[in-house]
């Protein structure tokens, strides 16, 4: 594996902080080594910055923060829980049942807000510090300050489209400040708080970094139009999208276009280069988490979130069968005869792979009886590799994990980590907030090539899905849209489809069926159809002006002594 400047020197920058997960926290004061009081050098700030860029990877298997296959995936209509049956790892069974989720639960809910705080609180730690210093002596001082706004901005993003409702300050406020600090803010005020950070940081990056894995002036352009597309959906304190907010789409729009403009980034030929080690950091990567493995240090610096979604019953893996693609997503991947999802009918029967078309990202996707398993095809999927078939079905999902024999790939215990990066913002992404815009602006016609890209991308990767004997399990058929029938209505129905496929399981769906606004009709149809497929599901329901976003954790509340409020619903 080769190894990343910035994630290599990152198990150096750890010195100075060791984190304690037991701690309720709204300003989380790392402890270690050296405070950074002590840390007063040009080489030892640098170290700061440093363990901020290692806080954004910092979460854990039950605490996530950049994974979002539980908050995101397992949350809406592209995955189920999986595991050993609804008691194993319960909170994220209460996820995708929705009316489930309580705030006093302790895991996933309350740990995750906290160990984003972490992340928050190590880029302020590592900005005081950076501000202390003459820019004379620390000739990379606004450069520095504007990575650690990005990677700030980056934790309250996150914070932001899990939470909602979350406070947000910064470097230069006090303790006493800080706990009188609230969580109650006008939704468009925590977003231009956010913003700020990323406009800071694009107007003092640089357009390219020396070190792999730091950020640039264009990701903080391509972040900042992700998080005006979040903001341009107005929501009232219901959650309800009342709006579209046309003055921030321009803003996506033009921000996207410096993007693509800069010619930095491009679509890679092959999907599977996106989730692969071997092709990461690729013209396609506009900001990613780095990891590394045999770097020099003890073990590595490895990304153990997806730890739990092997196939459980692989001989190679042996736990935890995480993470099963639902019947939903793999009908959503048939096509027509013209080469197109099956908007209305797609989700009437279970799909017959034996006959019917599919998109080739399925194969890319979903582990299935037969088919080539994440690229090796000496090792078939086999039925046999399910845990709970008869809770869960026999789909498994593979876009997170590696092969036991990738140079990437490492167990501890029963878990598996690896060192493949976490993608951030790709440039598949950026052509899709572009067509989105577009289309909410109602200049469909600009976004039907944008789209189109994405589908003959999708098209033409099936270079590795072929069996030993050259042939393919699947019949696929992916063409692209004509502009005969392209209304704002239709467009904005194939960008939502191809958001789903060509993201499917990273995490984003939840989250684009709320900015939509559309998130109740679409899951709670999506539980009255899977609950007859999946009897588990039969106690699902989504609430309308709950179920959109998580509960405060109850600890913060009674930790601020009832300064944060609860979210409407909880």
């Amino acid at each position: 594996m080769k190894i990343k400047t910035i994630s290599s020197i990152m198990a150096i920058g750890l010195i100075f902080f060791s984190t304690s997960c037991q701690e309720d926290l709204v300003e989380y004061t790392p402890k270690g080594v050296l405070s950074s009081a002590d840390l007063t050098s040009p080489n030892a700030i640098e170290g700061l910055v440093t363990s901020a860029y290692a806080a954004i990877g910092n979460g854990d298997m039950i605490g996530p923060i950049y994974s979002m296959w539980a908050y995101g995936s397992v949350r809406s209509d592209d995955a189920y829980k999986g595991g050993g049956g609804t008691g194993d790892v319960g909170p994220v069974d209460a996820l995708e049942h929705y009316n489930l989720v309580v705030p006093t639960e302790g895991w996933f809910i309350t740990r995750t807000w906290q160990n984003l705080f972490k992340s928050i609180s190590r880029a302020n730690v590592a900005l005081r510090a950076v501000n202390s210093l003459d820019e004379k002596n620390f000739p990379n001082k606004k450069v520095r300050i504007a990575e650690l706004r990005f990677l700030r901005a980056h934790s309250y993003f996150t914070m932001k489209i899990l939470y909602k409702n979350i406070p947000v300050f910064d470097e230069t406020a006090t303790d006493e400040e800080i706990l009188k600090t609230s969580n109650v803010l006008k939704n468009d005020e925590s977003w231009n708080k956010i913003a700020a950070d990323f406009q800071f940081a694009i107007d003092n990056l640089p357009t390219s970094q020396t070190e792999l894995g730091r950020a640039n002036k264009t990701a903080a352009q391509a972040y900042l139009a992700k998080l005006r597309l979040y903001q341009a959906y107005e929501q009232d304190d219901n959650n309800k999208v009342v709006n579209v907010n046309k003055t921030r789409l321009q803003e996506v729009v033009t921000l996207t276009q410096a993007v693509i403009s800069s010619n930095k980034y491009a679509l890679n030929a092959d999907i599977a280069d996106n989730f692969l080690p071997e092709t990461e950091n690729s013209k396609e990567s506009i900001f990613a988490i780095q990891f590394t493995i045999n770097d020099g240090t003890t073990s590595g610096r490895m990304s153990y979130e997806n730890g739990l979604n092997y196939p459980h019953g692989a001989p190679q893996y042996g736990c935890c069968g995480f993470h099963a693609a639902s019947q939903n997503l793999v009908n959503a991947h048939t096509t027509d005869a013209n080469g197109l999802p099956n908007f209305d009918t797609f989700n009437n029967t279970i799909a017959d792979l034996n006959t019917q078309t599919v998109d080739v990202r399925l194969d890319h996707t979903v582990g299935i009886d037969g088919h080539v398993y994440k690229y090796d095809n000496s090792k078939l999927f086999s039925n046999s590799w399910v845990r709970d078939p008869g809770v869960y079905g026999f789909f498994h999902t593979m876009r997170d994990q590696q092969l036991a024999t990738s140079g990437s790939y490492f167990k501890l215990g029963p878990f598996m980590g690896t060192a493949k990066n976490v993608d951030i913002l790709r440039y598949d992404d950026i052509l899709l907030m572009q067509a989105e815009a577009y289309i909410e602006l109602g200049e469909q016609d600009k976004a039907l090539p944008l789209i189109n890209q994405i589908r003959t991308r999708a098209a033409n990767s099936t270079g590795r899905l072929k069996k030993a004997d050259g042939t393919f399990a699947s019949k696929y058929n992916v063409k692209t849209y004509s502009a005969t029938g392209w209304t704002q209505a239709f467009a904005r129905k194939a960008l939502q489809w191809e958001r789903r496929l060509e993201f499917a399981t990273e995490g984003s769906r939840f989250f684009d069926l709320v900015r939509w606004g559309i998130a109740e009709p679409v899951l709670n149809d999506y539980l009255n159809k899977e609950k007859v497929r999946r009897t588990f599901l039969a106690s699902g329901k989504f609430t309308a002006g709950r179920d959109e976003y998580l509960p405060i954790p109850q600890a913060e509340i009674t930790f601020t002594n009832g300064l944060y409020k609860q979210n409407p619903g909880y």
